[in-house]
């Protein structure tokens, strides 16, 4: 009875010294201070509907052919992308006019002539080694049998422009001396239409380091609602954001509790989905890597990979809203006072 006694006694000990889960979740919210509030929202506010618009009936313009890849319009798409950052200043991370990072014809089993990734750069101001990557496929189907051309205007024209947009504030906010404090890389990828080669090419040859990336914010499909939600437009559902990182995932809800309360829809998320949206865009391979994500989506519609998916369907203000939510969590993850970290090197969860 006396050793018996002796052993619930240090049982009892050991859950007393050890805090539930629900105590460590709560531990990871408070953890997580909301950066520059004041600034956040004066730099998201100058992302709008009107150059979104502007920008994306351009990039889904005839001109570039439905930007299939390693054909002559998406090279034209690229060097669209490209044009536009040296028109803001934005630099590319390998220096001089170099913005391209080629993807190899072998390395898309050639099937395809070789294409390219699209990288723009702010450079952080004090942890300028640490990395945000923000991040959309500039990809699409190219032309149909018949000779329409597969706009694409929200897949994912949609993302491609809002990373404009991001970029062009966070070079705002820099020039008036307000730059984040970690590196933030715009990172338009080729070839996801394909299997998601743009992103298995960079994280196989990354610009910067990938144990210094802490966060791949992922775009893809985000200017239109689906039919699930045709009731609620104010919503946007996101996938993956606690698989690696809780903290990037209470970290992504107290940044959208506070300046914009859209519906966060998690239903994708689950690990049983049949849909499979955590492995099917680029965010993946970073995730593979160990890098946290987030999938931003507004799930598919009738249009989804159709010729009509095309730029007048697009909620504009919608694209503005949810382009403005991305940009203040980027705008925390490169400027909070420590790192990111995953689950695996959190103190709190241990």
């Amino acid at each position: 009875m006396k050793t018996l006694c002796i052993l619930s006694l240090i049982t009892l000990v050991g859950t007393c010294a050890t805090p539930k889960y629900s105590t460590k979740i709560q531990n990871i919210k408070d953890s997580i201070i909301l950066t520059d509030s004041v600034l956040v929202m004066k730099y998201a506010n100058t992302i709008t509907a009107s150059e979104l618009k502007t920008n994306l009936y351009q990039f889904c313009s005839d001109e570039f052919e439905g930007r299939k890849v390693g054909e002559p319009g998406q090279k034209k798409a690229a060097l669209y992308l490209k044009n536009y950052y040296q028109s803001q200043n934005i630099a590319s991370p390998f220096g001089d006019n170099k913005y391209f990072q080629t993807v190899p014809s072998n390395f898309l089993g050639d099937k395809f002539d070789s294409s390219e990734n699209v990288l723009a750069f702010i450079k952080g101001t004090e942890n300028p080694d640490e990395v945000v990557i923000v991040s959309a496929h500039l990809d699409h189907l190219g032309v149909s049998e018949n000779g329409q051309i597969y706009a694409g205007a929200d897949d994912d024209g949609s993302g491609n422009v809002a990373l404009m947009e991001m970029a062009q504030a966070f070079k705002l906010a820099k020039n008036q001396g307000y730059g984040p404090k970690r590196s933030v890389l715009f990172l338009h990828l080729t070839a996801e239409e394909v299997g998601q080669l743009g992103s298995n090419y960079y994280v196989s040859h990354p610009a910067f380091p990938l144990n210094q990336t802490v966060a791949n914010l992922n775009i893809d499909m985000i200017g239109r609602v689906d039919e699930q939600q045709k009731d609620n437009e104010n919503y946007m559902y996101l996938i993956g954001s606690d698989r690696l990182s809780k903290e990037l995932h209470y970290l992504s809800e107290k940044v959208n509790n506070t300046f914009f309360n859209i519906d966060l829809d998690y239903r994708y998320n689950a690990e049983n989905d049949p849909n499979h949206y955590y492995s099917r865009s680029d965010h993946y391979n970073f995730a593979l890597k160990g890098i946290p994500v987030i999938f931003y989506f507004n799930g598919t519609h009738a249009d989804y990979h159709q010729t009509t998916d095309t730029p007048d369907k697009i909620n504009f203000p919608l694209l503005e809203k949810r382009s403005k939510l991305i940009f203040a969590t980027a705008w925390q993850i490169a400027n909070q006072q420590r790192r990111l970290v995953t689950d695996r090197h959190n103190e709190l969860l241990k």
